[in-house]
């Protein structure tokens, strides 16, 4: 009988191991999740925006109903990716968007980044610096 009760114990507390370890694993995964649904949503704003401004780091923090109240927060940053060749006003150029999503996960920042790309056409005002170099 108390061997009995000895393999019933041990197989017991593996059982509550494995669990708690798969509850972990669930709850990062909703956190990751959740980051990675909010990094859509922040990413589709800054791809339509008309007047991000080129090579400034840009950023902000989401809100507690929107995170389950967790500190949670992006940056990002706009950059020329292509030009043509001799670029002239009207013509197409690609900008890239990095886009780094944070979030706490307990005393931990856990972040990562995605990119975007997006067409733009060139004004003159594009192209000013470019002729003064």
């Amino acid at each position: 009988m108390i061997v009995a009760t000895v393999i019933l114990a041990v197989a017991i507390v593996g059982l509550l191991s494995a669990i708690s370890g798969a509850l972990r694993n669930a709850a990062r995964l909703t956190a990751y999740d959740r980051a990675v649904q909010l990094a859509r949503l922040e990413m589709n704003e800054l791809l339509v925006a008309p007047r991000l401004p080129r090579d400034t780091i840009l950023s902000g923090t989401f809100a507690p109903d929107q995170t389950s109240g967790v500190n949670a927060g992006w940056q990002a940053r706009l950059s020329s990716f292509e030009m043509p060749p001799n670029p002239q006003p009207g013509e197409v150029a690609l900008d890239r968007v990095e886009l780094r999503i944070w979030w706490m996960a307990g005393s931990e920042r856990r972040t990562f980044t995605l990119e975007g790309y997006r067409q733009r056409l060139l004004k003159p005002e594009d192209l000013a610096p470019a002729a003064g170099l």
